[in-house]
C-alpha cells in the first residue's frame, strides 16, 4: 500500500478505549446469536475480545450488546481473564447509538477505537499498528484493497460506473480516531440526526480524512454460515516457526526477596523492581513476545501501572502465554540462563523448569533452565545485579504484511 507521506517512526505507548460492537440481530445466521456460536471450542465474541485484551496499546473495553446477552457476556469475561472489559451495556436501535452508549461509559482516554464484535480474527499487532497510525494522522482505520472490480449499481439492479480497483477498499476494524475528534464528530452526527452505519463516515463527516492502515483477509466479519466456516478455516492453517530471544537485568539491593523462576531463594538481598523483578521469568517473556512480535512486557505489564506492584512475574507469564495462544502460538520449547555470582541457585532449577513449564502450559521436558557466573567480570561478577538470556521456539500463523 502507498502512502501519500510518510508517518513519523514513533514507538506508540497510548491510551486506547475500545468500544465493541456486539449488539446485532444476527438476521442472515438463521437467527442463531453470531457472537455466541462455536469457534474451535470458543465462542466468537471470545476470540474478539481477547485480541483486544492482547494489545498492549488497549487499556479499556466496553461490550455494547443486547440487554438479554449482558449478563451472559460478564460470565464470558469473568470465565477467560478479560479483565481490561470494565462495562457491559446495552446498546441502541442502530449501530451510531449504540457506539454512543459505549463511548458514554469510557474513561478518560487519548484515543477511542471501535471494533465488530464479530470479527474474531484480528491479530492484535494489526490493532497495534492501526493505533500508531491514528496516532500519526488523526484517524485511521484497517481495510484491504479489493481484488475483484467493483460496481456501483442503480436501485433497479443495472451498472452506472465502475471505480478504479485500485481505489476501492473493503473497510474493516478497529477503526481508530483521536478521543475529542470522534466525541466530536459523534455529538454532530446526533445534532443534525444523521445515522451512520460506518464510525469512518461519522468524523468524514466533520472533514477529518481516514487513513487506512493495512489489515489481512482473515479479519473477516462472521455474517454468514459460510464466514464461520472460513473463520474455521484460517484457524486450522498449517503451523511455521518462528524463534525469540530475551534478555532482562536487574539489581540487587537490600530489603527485596529474591525471586527467580518463581522460587523464593535465601539470600541476604533480593531484585529491585517494580514487580517481583524475577529476572529469569522476565526474560522468558520478553523471548516469547518477541518470537510474536508482540512487542515486549513492559509494553503489556508498565512499570508505571499499580496493579502490576510486586506482581507475581509467574502469573504474568501465564498472561503471555495467554496471549500467544490467542494469537495461534504454540510454544514449543524454553531455553534460559541466569548469570550471577552468588547465591548458589543449582538445587532450585528442577523447581524453576516445572513453575516455567506449569505457566506456559509444556511439558517440563521443553523447558530448560541453566545458571552460570560471570567469573568476577562486570556488574554481575562484582555482585551488583543479575541477568537473564532465554531463547524459544514458537509454531503458529505466520502472516504476510501486503505493502
Amino acid at each position: 500500500m502507498k502512502k501519500k507521506d510518510k508517518k513519523p517512526a514513533v514507538h506508540v505507548v497510548s491510551d486506547t478505549g475500545v468500544i465493541v460492537v456486539a449488539a446485532g440481530s444476527s438476521t442472515r445466521m438463521g437467527g442463531r446469536d453470531k457472537l455466541f456460536l462455536p469457534l474451535s471450542g470458543k465462542p466468537v465474541l471470545v476470540y474478539s475480545l481477547t485480541a483486544l485484551q492482547c494489545c498492549p496499546e488497549v487499556r479499556q473495553i466496553v461490550v455494547v450488546t443486547r440487554r438479554e446477552k449482558i449478563e451472559q457476556v460478564k460470565v464470558l469475561c469473568r470465565t477467560h481473564g478479560l479483565d481490561k472489559v470494565i462495562h457491559v451495556v446495552c446498546g441502541g436501535e442502530s449501530r451510531q447509538q449504540s457506539v454512543g452508549a459505549g463511548l458514554s461509559c469510557l474513561q478518560d482516554c487519548d484515543y477511542v477505537a471501535i471494533h465488530d464484535g464479530a470479527r474474531p480474527l484480528l491479530d492484535p499487532r494489526d490493532a497495534s499498528r492501526v493505533i500508531a497510525d491514528a496516532h500519526a494522522y488523526g484517524a485511521a482505520a484497517l481495510g484491504i484493497y479489493t481484488r475483484d472490480t467493483v460496481k456501483i449499481a442503480d436501485d433497479t439492479g443495472f451498472i452506472l460506473q465502475t471505480p478504479p480497483r485500485r481505489r476501492t477498499v473493503q473497510i474493516q476494524t478497529p477503526q481508530v480516531f483521536q478521543s475529542s475528534l470522534y466525541r466530536r464528530a459523534w455529538r454532530e452526527a446526533e445534532q443534525t440526526g444523521a445515522d451512520y452505519t460506518d464510525d469512518c463516515q461519522l468524523v468524514e463527516a466533520v472533514g477529518q480524512p481516514v487513513f487506512i492502515t493495512q489489515g489481512k483477509a482473515s479479519n473477516l466479519k462472521i455474517t454468514t454460515p459460510e464466514d464461520l466456516l472460513a473463520a474455521r478455516g484460517y484457524l486450522e492453517e498449517a503451523p511455521k516457526m518462528r524463534i525469540g530471544h530475551g534478555y532482562d537485568v536487574h539489581r540487587l539491593t537490600e530489603g527485596r526477596k529474591l525471586i527467580l523462576g518463581g522460587v523464593e531463594i535465601p539470600f541476604e538481598k533480593g531484585l529491585l523492581g517494580h514487580s517481583d523483578a524475577d529476572v529469569l521469568t522476565h526474560a522468558v517473556m520478553d523471548a516469547l513476545l518477541g518470537a510474536a512480535a508482540l512487542g515486549d512486557i513492559g509494553q503489556h505489564f508498565p512499570d508505571n501501572d499499580v496493579a502490576y506492584k510486586d506482581a507475581d512475574s509467574i502469573q504474568l507469564l501465564e498472561k503471555v502465554t495467554q496471549i500467544l495462544h490467542t494469537c495461534g502460538y504454540r510454544i514449543v520449547n524454553i531455553d534460559v540462563t541466569l548469570a550471577a555470582e552468588k547465591p548458589k541457585v543449582g538445587r532450585y532449577l528442577g523447581v524453576m523448569r516445572e513453575n516455567i513449564a506449569h505457566a506456559c502450559a509444556m511439558t517440563v521436558d521443553a523447558v530448560s533452565v541453566k545458571a552460570t557466573t560471570e567469573e568476577g567480570m562486570g556488574f554481575t561478577g562484582a555482585g551488583e545485579g543479575m541477568s537473564a538470556t532465554a531463547v524459544c521456539l514458537i509454531t503458529g500463523e505466520e502472516s504476510e504484511v501486503e505493502e
